[in-house]
Order: structure tokens, then C-alpha cells, then sequence
């Protein structure tokens, strides 16, 4: 088989496009406060954006939440990683402890953060405060068979939705989604190569460390894994391409966009889940604000594909939903400007005149 995809899905329409009586008055009110027009640049896109998800002239973000999903990959037995497969348990127990990147990002910013054992090849002592989800213990290896069943695909979709509907009945208003697992770059790459019918070459990155010889090799692997599948539906190319962690993340992804939530986007490995939830409902990217544009190679080429205009750009490319989790400050500046800041009536200020 070649490296063509057959399940590209078509791009949602522009919020722009879509946001009707309410969009104008939203766009009114952010002209209206005391500024030049458009001089909060991509704030004030934010803010008309999650006006439009909530569907309401005073938005509000409330109790935000940060699922990380940590899962293991059969892959990870051909090398693609220079890390063993253990660092993803020993990273889990890190995040526990409050040592992870994401783990300072969320405390900082008042991210509510629970860590999901989706698939962990590593049995977890029960107290900790992990919630077990095991699917199995880590994804098959691709060089010798899919990933996952069609049925465990559906099965990790299905407890990611789960997982965000127990959030939304709590208030939660406002989500993002992380990940822990060695290989799961090169998940992700396969199904961005799928997808969006790309070349392997564009999709493959640095991920955790590989470069040189080792970087070539990784995608020698990644071809010939392409090789051997044809799946037929985007189902079935994320059950053969994806990991636990990432369709977990895709059922979430879906379940977020019919509660309504606003969904803050990680890097390359939140990015390719959400592509793929993108496959079945398309209009989920109008809920999605993409929090920043990692350093790993092919997520700005991904971006550039969605549409998408990050909110941030600090290289990064740690995964764990590092990204979203500093971004939220900007969110909610967007929010509060558009809530709090005074009108050119309200403060007595005299208005620019049209020329």
C-alpha cells in the first residue's frame, strides 16, 4: 500500500461564518470597549470564540480541569524512542508527586488536574491517587498487528467521554487534555500521515530525543508500519495507528464539544487525537482554542492544516499538556476583557472617528 489516506474528513466552517445574530453583538461589545478597534488582537478573537461556544454576551471560564491520559505502546519494542518504556509508569508516579511539568503549570494556574491510567504496563499501589482505566497494559506492537481491536478502540473512546461528562455535571466548563507514554509521537505522526494524506518525512519528529541516524530510523519504522495496513474507516485507522492515551483523548474530545466546554489544545500529541475526533465530528475545532505550536517538526505543519493560529509559541515540546496548562492565564484574559473592561460610554472616553 502507499502512504496516501483515504479518511480525510472536510474542515469545519470558520467560527466567523457560523456565529450569527450573537456573533455580532459580541463583536460589538469587544468594539466597543475602550480601545482602538482590533488592538487586542488575537484576544479578542478568543473571547468571540468562547461567547460563541457558550452562547452567551458574558463568558465565563469555570472550573477548568486537566485530564492526563498516560497509556503504554507496543512500538516502543522497535526502539522509536530513546527512553524505555518504563519512564512512562516512573512519569506517572512523577505527576503524582508534584515533580512533572504539569503538575507546577497546573498548580500555578488553577488547573484541577486528574491523572487516568488508560494503559499502563505497570500496576499502580491503589491508594494513589491515579484513576485506573486500563484498556491493557500498553497497545500492541504495529510492526506485527494493529494497535488495538476496533472494540478497544471504542471502549477508550467511550471512558473519555465518560471521564468529561462526570466533569461537565460538576460545573466544569472549561477542559484540557494531557499525556504521559513513550512512542506516542509516533502515534501520532501515523495518524496525521493518514489523515491529512502527508508523507511520512513530515510528519516525524525529534519526539522525545531521536536525531541523526536515529531520526532516519524512526521513520523507516513508521513507513513500514504504514505498509502493512489499509483500514478503511477513521475508526478503524485509529485503532490500528493510535494509542490508548489518544483515543481516550478523542472520545473526550467529542464528548467536550457536545457538553458544550470550551477545549484548550495541547501540543502534537493532543493536536493528532484531536484530528482524528475531528473524523467523526467535524464541528468539534470551533470549541477548540490550540494553546500553542510545539517545537516537535510536524505540529506546525498540523496547525497549518487545521486552520488553527496558536496562542502560544515558547518551543516546547514536553507533551503533558504543558502548553494549555500556561496558556490559561491568556484565556482568561480574554474573558475578563471582554467582561470587565469599560466601554467608551461607560468611561466617558471619546471614540476614534471614521476618516
Amino acid at each position: 500500500m502507499n502512504e496516501n489516506n483515504k479518511n480525510a474528513h472536510p474542515q469545519s466552517l470558520p467560527l466567523g461564518k457560523v456565529g450569527g445574530a450573537l456573533g455580532g453583538a459580541l463583536q460589538h461589545k469587544i468594539n466597543l470597549k475602550t480601545k482602538p478597534t482590533g488592538s487586542l488582537g488575537q484576544l479578542e478573537d478568543i473571547a468571540l470564540q468562547i461567547g460563541l461556544i457558550q452562547q452567551t454576551l458574558s463568558p465565563k471560564i469555570e472550573k477548568p480541569v486537566m485530564l492526563v491520559f498516560a497509556a503504554d505502546h507496543g512500538l516502543a519494542d522497535e526502539k522509536v524512542s530513546p527512553y524505555p518504556k518504563d519512564v512512562t509508569w516512573q512519569m506517572v508516579l512523577n505527576m503524582v508527586n508534584g515533580g512533572a511539568a504539569i503538575s507546577v503549570f497546573c498548580k500555578q494556574n488553577g488547573f484541577n488536574m486528574k491523572i487516568i491510567d488508560a494503559g499502563v504496563d505497570y500496576d499502580f499501589p491503589s491508594e494513589l491517587p491515579i484513576i485506573p482505566s486500563k484498556i491493557g497494559r500498553g497497545t500492541k506492537n504495529m510492526m506485527h498487528q494493529p494497535a488495538m481491536t476496533t472494540a478497544e478502540c471504542e471502549l477508550a473512546m467511550q471512558k473519555g467521554a465518560d471521564f468529561v461528562k462526570a466533569e461537565a455535571k460538576k460545573g466544569c466548563n472549561t477542559i484540557a487534555f494531557g499525556e504521559v507514554g513513550i512512542g506516542n509521537t509516533s502515534s501520532s505522526a501515523l495518524l496525521m500521515h493518514r489523515f491529512l494524506n502527508l508523507p511520512i518525512d513530515e510528519c516525524v519528529g525529534a519526539g522525545a530525543g531521536m536525531v541523526g541516524e536515529q531520526l532516519e530510523y524512526k521513520k523507516n519504522v513508521l513507513k513500514e508500519v504504514s505498509r502493512k495496513y489499509n483500514p478503511s474507516s477513521p475508526l478503524e485507522t485509529l485503532a490500528t495507528f493510535g494509542g490508548f492515551e489518544i483515543a481516550m483523548m478523542a472520545g473526550a474530545f467529542i464528548e467536550a464539544y457536545q457538553q458544550k466546554m470550551l477545549v484548550l489544545v495541547d501540543g502534537f500529541i493532543a493536536s493528532a487525537a484531536m484530528l482524528s475526533a475531528s473524523q467523526l465530528e467535524p464541528a468539534l475545532k470551533n470549541n477548540c482554542i490550540f494553546c500553542h505550536q510545539s517545537n516537535e517538526k510536524a505540529h506546525s505543519i498540523l496547525l497549518e492544516r487545521l486552520e488553527a493560529e496558536p496562542v502560544l509559541d515558547l518551543r516546547l515540546r514536553l507533551g503533558e499538556g504543558t502548553g494549555a496548562a500556561i496558556a490559561l492565564p491568556i484565556i482568561k484574559s480574554a474573558v475578563n476583557f471582554l467582561n470587565e473592561m469599560a466601554s467608551f460610554e461607560d468611561a466617558g472616553v471619546s471614540r476614534e472617528t471614521e476618516l
